[in-house]
């Protein structure tokens, strides 16, 4: 028995072109596979390392958060700061600044 999926418009035409066979195989598929994988691998690598000093309480209040997200406090710090150093996460003054400019319109 088939199990029906919902996809988004883009995914059905995505897979109404694969199975007309639109999609062909690149000449050394393998190798530009491994060369990206490599190179994503560098990228992502974590190779420094901060020393930084905190509050007892905020080092308390990071251990609570990372522990009810189930992960090491140490790594709760270092995906914050990649938000926030790739636009994902804004500072706080930023989000009041946006809240208020949008109450004087």
């Amino acid at each position: 028995m088939k199990k029906h999926m919902h996809l988004t418009d883009e995914e059905a035409e995505i897979l109404r072109d694969f199975e007309r066979g639109e999609f062909v195989s690149i000449e050394g598929f393998k190798e530009e596979k491994a060369r990206l994988e490599s190179a994503a691998r560098e990228h992502f690598r974590k190779d420094k390392r901060i020393n930084i000093r905190i509050s007892s309480h905020d080092l308390m209040s990071l251990r609570k958060k990372a522990a009810i997200e189930g992960m090491p406090y140490q790594t709760l710090i270092s995906s914050t700061l990649h938000q926030f150093v790739t636009g994902k996460l804004k500072p706080v003054n930023d989000i009041v600044g946006d809240h208020l400019s949008g109450m004087s319109q």
